[in-house]
């Protein structure tokens, strides 16, 4: 007996999606909305096509009535990722406890609940759905490649480099891969990945496989003790992608113009007296010691570590009112110029609350990014204790050119080149300055190096900032179980060490073009 043609259309639109044709899919899914407006499968159908064009707020409505008439695990699945897409984290949290309520049976779900879990921070509650995800369909490497990164994030890198050699094995030339297994550890002499990686490299030919594993193997080569090497690797990788970025500091220029021009506005001195449950700001260029200060600070008691939030960036582009594809632009700039801090400042911590989880009395925000914001915290939350971590400029220079950022971001597009990054550095110096003519008191700048000579002496000058009590646990950082999810994951499971203080010397000829710009520009480099 055939199927009745309602039943036979749905399976067509799912057998549609699952090929990526979303045109067919949207067509049969409109023609079952047609005939019966609460057909929930249709809802759903047009929720996931609507969004994959980038209509993400229909899709929005058309999931959100796919559960109101069937509550299933997988439409809310679907729901809560576009609910984390709007940055609507609260009600996305909402869905996924409904969810869980009923889980999703397919693989995919699974690994969407998961991937959700991890946006808003819950790294625990991730691994189980991409656990699942794994255990359903085995041979799918996105799922497995989730599964291992949030085993690292988690601390458990034994098992994330087990994950990792299992997606090898079943796709040897995966350049995500690789460049995850040759960060989960110091890779050693006895034991590293250094031939496999050139054989891999030497047969890549995707440009950005090819970026991902020359920075895997520039790594490997500094682990076991090829400086030299590795940064000749570095120098072909970053320069091969830099040659395809529409980029130009002057971009970047105008950003700092504009925040200079708008925003460094005179902040009075905060108060003495340091609220319960005011929020902390650890700021700086990335990848100059802020995770190891969020570790330090979050080892204590009454602080827990919220990552690094997109709230404070969100809350301003909201206030601004303004319709750029960008977050932040200069006409955003301009236009949050005359918003209410104190609106900003309640919306940033409604967003931020969704992303703790211990709910000790204060927690930190540790987007380093957030230091183009300054100015706009100091007004926004009076109360926030805010902290920028420094270190010497060339060592600077030369960490942001090591580090593969969000490869997608348009954020990070000055860290392929030396001489950029030279240019944003001395941006960013000049508006630190800016920000502590116009904020006294507000920012406790840390020099990296100080922290790591003396680290009882700038752990009790930060908790002092903060005003918080000591508390020996803050020496112990390294002990500290919560997850942890940038590049510095490893390095801050380990007790303070001085490896990467003065690195800039081994380099020392290659970045005298850098030096020489610094110099120009007035920084002490010596």
């Amino acid at each position: 007996m055939a199927a009745p043609p309602r039943i036979e259309t749905a399976r067509a639109a799912r057998a549609a999606l699952s090929r990526g044709d979303l045109g067919t899919t949207h067509r049969l899914a409109a023609a079952l909305a047609t005939a019966d407006p609460d057909d929930a499968e249709a809802q759903f159908l047009l929720g996931v096509v609507t969004s994959g064009a980038g209509q993400v707020q229909a899709g929005v409505e058309h999931l959100t009535r796919a559960v109101q008439l069937d509550p299933q695990g997988e439409y809310r699945a679907q729901l809560a990722k576009l609910l984390s897409m709007v940055r609507r984290d609260g009600d996305a949290a909402a869905t996924l406890r409904d969810a869980e309520q009923a889980p999703p049976s397919d693989a995919l779900s699974r690994d969407t609940m998961g991937c959700v879990y991890a946006r808003l921070g819950d790294h625990a509650a991730a691994l189980v759905h991409f656990d699942e995800a794994v255990r359903l369909d085995p041979q799918n490497i996105a799922f497995r490649y989730n599964q291992a990164t949030t085993l690292n994030f988690l601390g458990r890198v034994a098992e994330a480099e087990a994950a990792v050699e299992e997606i090898i094995a079943l796709a040897p030339a995966d350049a995500r891969a690789h460049h995850l297994l040759a960060g989960l550890r110091k890779q050693t002499p006895e034991r590293n990945h250094v031939e496999r990686l050139l054989r891999t490299l030497v047969r890549a030919t995707d440009a950005n496989e090819r970026l991902l594993l020359g920075y895997a193997l520039a790594k490997e080569l500094e682990d076991i003790g090829e400086p030299d090497a590795a940064l000749d690797r570095l120098l072909a990788a970053n320069a091969e992608h830099r040659a395809t970025l529409p980029y130009s500091f002057e971009r970047d220029a105008a950003m700092f113009d504009a925040i200079e021009r708008h925003w460094a506005r005179p902040v009075s001195a905060p108060a003495a007296k340091v609220a319960s449950d005011a929020p902390i700001f650890i700021i700086g260029m990335p990848r100059t010691g802020t995770t190891l200060v969020d570790r330090i600070l979050s080892s204590h008691p009454e602080v827990e570590s919220a990552g690094e939030l997109q709230a404070m960036p969100l809350a301003v582009k909201h206030a601004s009112g303004t319709r750029s594809r960008t977050v932040l632009d200069p006409e955003t700039v301009a236009a949050a110029a005359g918003a209410d801090p104190q609106a900003i400042g309640a919306r940033y911590l409604a967003m931020a609350k969704h992303h703790r989880h211990a709910m000790t009395p204060r927690f930190i925000d540790k987007f380093p990014g957030n230091f183009q914001y300054a100015g706009m915290i100091a007004r926004a939350l009076p109360e926030a204790r805010i902290i920028c971590l420094r270190r010497h400029p060339l060592d600077t220079v030369l960490s942001n050119f090591r580090n593969l950022f969000a490869v997608s971001s348009r954020y990070y597009d000055y860290s392929y080149d030396l001489l950029d990054i030279a240019a944003y550095y001395v941006r960013f110096d000049r508006l630190m300055a800016t920000w502590r003519e116009a904020l006294p008191g507000r920012i406790l700048e840390v020099q990296y190096e100080d922290l790591v000579a003396d680290q009882e002496g700038q752990s009790r000058r930060l908790l002092a900032h903060c005003g918080l009590q000591w508390s020996d646990a803050c020496l112990a950082f390294h002990t500290n179980a919560a997850p942890v999810s940038t590049p510095s994951a490893a390095q801050v499971r380990r007790p303070i060490y001085a490896d990467s203080v003065a690195r800039w010397k081994r380099h020392a000829a290659v970045l005298e073009p850098a030096r020489r710009f610094l110099e120009r520009a007035g920084i002490a480099v010596d």
